[in-house]
């Protein structure tokens, strides 16, 4: 009986199930070389030389903005006092937080008196700013208008004021208006853009509208408020026109440093301001001397002579 030999078994032609590619091990692990961070491209020292600026430039007006303090209250215009000192006027609702902003951009609390009953601050308070020895600018805080509190009577007084201040304030170099963003100019704000418009509009005096209280409307809002405030003002716009908006906020800040910037470029510069100062003094000692010399001649028994309306030598 023959036996068989078992024949090897034929290689098999099938591949077999395809294996995955491994996951790439992460670089640093497993032996695996640390791949390098992409390089960052080099920091452009023309850009950085320029935000370095722009960030010194805000903190000189913003110091500049914390140097105002109280220099004087007016009941009437003749009482204010003559100055060669550019005088930016703010302006607004008595509930548009005009005295807050200021009390914002002067980083103080109580700079600007604040009423608890709007419209009740009735009176022209300035404050100088700058060198305390040669001030450079003058903030004219006007009585805010239109609080229904207020009898007409008075309204309409405080309108008139208002009208001649900003027509005929020689030394009158910008007004700040501030306007409620949730509810854009109303009619009286209009009405008080027209007392100034003439001026504004041959480049006399700047103009710059602050929308006040932006914290409290969303981007959408607060894009739509722009707009329309940028409609109203393209009707003063012309060649000369110095017009400017921005929304403001005391809540959150916004649009200080930007306004701070504005307001200290409308400054006087050191040298004139020094000049002024100086000037200023010299007059003060010259009417010191003047009086005393007056009071020596009534001393002795010799008054001056009183001057006519012609200038004539009149009799006692």
């Amino acid at each position: 009986m023959t036996r068989s030999t078992p024949s090897r078994p034929k290689a098999s032609t099938n591949p077999g199930p395809k294996r995955r590619p491994r996951p790439a091990t992460p670089a640093g692990q497993a032996g695996q070389p640390a791949q390098k961070a992409p390089l960052k491209a080099p920091k452009s020292p023309v850009k950085e030389a320029a935000k370095q600026a722009e960030l010194d430039a805000a903190k000189l007006a913003l110091n500049w903005a914390h140097s105002a303090r109280f220099f004087t209250t007016a009941a009437q215009l003749h009482q204010l006092p003559a100055s060669e000192l550019p005088e930016v006027a703010f302006v607004g609702r008595s509930n548009a937080g005009k005295s807050t902003a200021i009390n914002t951009l002067a980083q103080q609390r109580q700079l600007a008196y604040a009423s608890k009953t709007p419209g009740r601050t009735q009176h022209i308070n300035l404050f100088h700013l700058g060198a305390k020895a040669a001030p450079d600018q003058v903030w004219t805080d006007l009585p805010g208008y239109g609080y229904a509190a207020v009898e007409r009577t008075a309204k309409l007084r405080w309108q008139e004021v208002m009208a001649e201040y900003l027509a005929w304030r020689r030394n009158l170099c910008a007004v700040v208006q501030m306007v409620d963003s949730r509810h854009g100019f109303t009619e009286l704000d209009r009405t008080l853009l027209e007392f100034v418009a003439p001026r504004v509009r041959n480049g006399e005096v700047r103009l710059l509208v602050l929308l006040t209280k932006a914290d409290k409307l969303n981007r959408k809002e607060q894009a739509e408020s722009l707009r329309g405030a940028q409609a109203v003002l393209a009707e003063l716009a012309t060649d000369e026109a110095d017009i400017g908006v921005a929304l403001f906020s005391s809540l959150n800040k916004t649009g200080i440093g930007d306004v701070s910037n504005i307001l200290h470029s409308w400054a006087l510069p050191a040298e004139q301001a020094e000049a002024l100062a100086a000037a200023a003094l010299a007059a003060a000692e010259a009417a010191a001397e003047a009086d005393a010399a007056g009071t020596a001649d009534l001393d002795l028994g010799n008054p001056p002579p009183a001057r006519g309306g012609d200038g004539a030598d009149q009799p006692m």
